[in-house]
């Protein structure tokens, strides 16, 4: 695990993107993911040969303010010819169906998946003691929680991915970063993917 601690994480997440190069990306949700998204999107980049997912949406509709999909397609995906694939309609064997017609069956392969870190640990919709954490018979799940039902890939498939990065900020995410660090019993610790880079911001870095 490479931890990156900066001032500026967009900045560093567009640098890694350039490096990494993807054609197959998933998406995050967030205010620390849509700087770097706002960034990306000004890169000179091969967008039409490039396929977006999302890591997890909440069961709402895309103009919603809830909606991943939509602060992405502000931010980000209205400003460049991408192929778009927003998880819709919470129906988790539709959206399998989906990856499976860019990367074939079985377990897709990302060639980069944005992450972000909740205070609690939980990364994309994989909470503390939900079953969705443990499940690895399927890529993608439904996930009830108090505010809105959710759709999420799942530790198989952010684990198959090439490149995950974090994106990690502000004061009250330390100790789920050190945890994240220490690969300490949180869901975003399950994540083993080939590379796994960690960009975090001083205020969440602390001492780490």
């Amino acid at each position: 695990m490479e931890l990156k601690v900066v001032a500026d994480i967009a900045s560093v997440a567009a640098e890694l993107y350039l490096d990494v190069s993807p054609r197959t990306v998933a998406l995050a949700g967030g205010s620390t993911p849509r700087q770097a998204y706002e960034l990306i999107s000004r890169l000179e980049y091969p967008w039409a040969q490039t396929h977006v997912f999302f890591g997890d949406e909440r069961c709402v509709s895309a103009d919603d303010p809830d909606s991943n999909f939509r602060m992405a397609s502000e931010a980000f995906l209205s400003k460049v010819p991408a192929v778009c694939h927003p998880m819709t309609g919470c129906d988790p064997q539709g959206y399998e169906a989906e990856l499976a017609t860019v990367m074939g069956s079985g377990v897709p392969r990302f060639d980069m998946v944005f992450l972000g870190l909740g205070e609690d640990g939980h990364t994309a919709s994989l909470f503390p003691n939900d079953r969705a954490v443990d499940i690895t018979d399927r890529n993608v799940v439904l996930v009830e929680r108090p505010d809105h039902r959710r759709m999420t890939l799942t530790v198989p498939v952010l684990s198959a991915a090439r490149v995950a990065i974090f994106l990690v900020s502000g004061a009250t995410k330390q100790l789920a970063l050190t945890e994240l660090l220490a690969g300490g019993d949180i869901p975003a610790a399950r994540v083993k993917a080939g590379r796994v880079v960690v960009i975090a911001d001083p205020a969440a870095a602390g001492a780490a």
